[in-house]
C-alpha cells in the first residue's frame, strides 16, 4: 500500500492534516498545505528583512537577491504601463514572491506545492479581482463601468460588445487561477511519472541498463519545470498589474 502511494503521481497533492482543529464544529485543521504556506511566508519575510538589513553599497548575495526581485517587479509595473499605480507595489511584490517561492519550493523532493491546489490559486485570483473592483469604484465611481464600453465602437454594436466585455472580465479570475494551478499540477505529475519510470527500470533486472534515459529526461524536465515556475509567477504578476491598470484607467 505504501509503495502504491509512493508511485501514485496524484498522491503528492493530497491534503494531510498535521493536527486537527475543529472550533465551533468548523474544520480548521493545520495541514501540510498550511505548513508550507507558513514556510513560504517566513522565507519571503526573511529574504526582505535580512536581505535589506545591511544596505551595503556592494551588496552581498542575499541583498543582491532581494534587489533583483524588487527591480524585476518594478520593471513589470513599467511593462504593464502602471507607473502611476505604485501604491499597489507592496501588494504585487508580495504576491509575486509568494507565488514564486510556492512554485520553486514545490520542486524540492517531498515538499508540498501550494500552488497545485485550485483553492489557493482561486483565492489569490479572487483577491486580485476583488481589489480591482473595489478600488475601481472608489477611484472612478460609476465611470469604472466604462471598462465594459470600448471607445470608438458604434452605438448599435454596444448591446453585443458590452456582454462580451462583462463575460471577459468575469472570466479573469478563472483564467488567472486555472493557468497557475494547471501548469503546476501537470508539471509535477510528469516529473513523478518519469521518476517512477526510473525506479521501475532499476528494479527490472536486465532492463536497468535503460534507466539512465528516463533519468536524463527527468533532469531536463526538472530544469524546464523550474523555468515554468518562474514564468508562471511572472505571468501572474504582470496580469495582476494589467488588471490593476484597468482599475485606475477603465477607459479603453
Amino acid at each position: 500500500m505504501a509503495e502504491e502511494k509512493a508511485m501514485d503521481p496524484i498522491h503528492q497533492f493530497a491534503i494531510q492534516p498535521i493536527f486537527s482543529l475543529h472550533p465551533f464544529g468548523v474544520d480548521a485543521s493545520f495541514t501540510n498545505a498550511s505548513l508550507f504556506m507558513v514556510i513560504i511566508v517566513v522565507c519571503v519575510a526573511g529574504l526582505m528583512l535580512f536581505g535589506t538589513r545591511a544596505r551595503a553599497l556592494v551588496p552581498g548575495r542575499l541583498q543582491n537577491l532581494a534587489e533583483m526581485a524588487y527591480e524585476f517587479v518594478v520593471s513589470t509595473f513599467q511593462m504593464a504601463d502602471l507607473s502611476d499605480g505604485l501604491r499597489f507595489f507592496p501588494f504585487v511584490f508580495t504576491l509575486f514572491l509568494f507565488v514564486l517561492l510556492s512554485n520553486v519550493i514545490g520542486l524540492i523532493p517531498y515538499a508540498f506545492t501550494v500552488t497545485s491546489q485550485i483553492v489557493v490559486t482561486a483565492a489569490l485570483a479572487v483577491l486580485v479581482i476583488g481589489i480591482v473592483i473595489v478600488y475601481g469604484f472608489i477611484h472612478n465611481g460609476f465611470r469604472f463601468l466604462r471598462l465594459f464600453v470600448p471607445s470608438d465602437v458604434p452605438f448599435v454594436l454596444l448591446p453585443f460588445i458590452v456582454p462580451i466585455e462583462v463575460i471577459s472580465f468575469l472570466s479573469r479570475p478563472i483564467s488567472l487561477s486555472v493557468r497557475l494551478f494547471a501548469n503546476m499540477l501537470a508539471g509535477h505529475i510528469t516529473l513523478k511519472v518519469m521518476g517512477g519510470f526510473v525506479v521501475t527500470l532499476l528494479s527490472a533486472g536486465v532492463f536497468a541498463i535503460f534507466a539512465p534515459l528516463p533519468f536524463l529526461m527527468a533532469v531536463v524536465l526538472t530544469a524546464f519545470e523550474l523555468l515554468v515556475a518562474v514564468l508562471q509567477a511572472y505571468v501572474f504578476a504582470i496580469l495582476t498589474c494589467v488588471y490593476l491598470r484597468d482599475a485606475l484607467h477603465p477607459g479603453h
